[in-house]
C-alpha cells in the first residue's frame, strides 16, 4: 500500500531482516519541464536533474553517491545513472551509517524555475510495489532540492521521512548547510 507523504510526515520501514521488510529500496524521480511557447505552439522545457544519496554516520558525512560515483564505498546504495534513480540495500548499510539524505539539483541547467512539476518515489525494487510518494510544485530560482531522507533507529528499524525543502547548490557539497538542517 502506497502513501502520499507531504514534507515533514514520516512512515516507518520494516527491517530488512524481517519478513515482508524491503530488502532494497528504490527512489525514482520524475519531472516535468515547464511549458515553453515558441511561434509553432509550445513545448516543454528539457530540464536535467541529477540525484543524490548523501549517507551520514551520525551528523559526520561518510560517502555520497551520485553521477561522478554510481555506487556507495560500501556497494549498498547504487545510482542507475541517466534514470535518476537510486537503490538502496537496508541490509548492507554499514550500522555506522544513521541516516541517508536524498537530494536532486540542477548541475548544468536551469533553475527550478523551469520545472512544473516534480514527484518521487519510494518503491520495493524487487515487487516494484510503491510504498510512499512526494510531489512538490516547481517553480523558484533554486538550484536544488532536499527531497527526503531514510533514518536507522536504534533498534535498527529505518524510517522513511518526507522533507521537500528548496536549496541553493548545483552539487550535493553546495547543498550540505541546507542538508545538514534536516539530520
Amino acid at each position: 500500500m502506497s502513501v502520499s507523504l507531504s514534507t515533514g510526515q514520516s512512515i516507518r520501514l520494516e527491517r530488512a531482516d524481517e519478513a515482508g521488510g524491503p530488502p532494497v529500496i528504490r527512489l525514482d524521480l520524475g519531472w516535468l519541464g515547464a511549458p515553453r511557447r515558441g511561434i509553432f505552439g509550445s513545448r516543454r522545457r528539457d530540464v536535467e536533474l541529477d540525484a543524490s544519496a548523501v549517507l551520514f554516520a551520525g551528523r559526520t558525512l561518510a560517502d555520497v553517491v551520485f553521477f561522478q560515483h554510481l555506487v556507495s564505498n560500501d556497494g549498498s546504495v547504487r545510482h542507475t545513472g541517466e534514470s535518476e534513480s537510486i537503490t538502496v540495500e537496508l541490509s548492507r548499510v554499514p550500522p555506522r551509517i544513521t541516516q541517508i539524505v536524498f537530494t536532486v539539483n540542477s548541475y548544468v541547467g536551469p533553475s527550478f524555475a523551469e520545472v512544473q512539476r516534480f514527484h518521487c518515489r519510494l518503491v520495493d525494487d524487487a515487487s516494484g510495489a510503491e510504498l510512499a510518494s512526494l510531489t512538490l510544485s516547481g517553480g523558484g530560482e533554486h538550484r536544488g532540492q532536499v527531497l527526503a531522507k531514510v533514518a536507522r533507529d536504534p533498534d535498527g528499524a529505518w524510517e522513511l521521512t518526507a522533507i521537500g525543502v528548496p536549496a541553493q547548490g548545483r552539487t550535493f557539497r553546495e547543498m550540505l548547510p541546507a542538508i545538514e538542517e534536516h539530520l
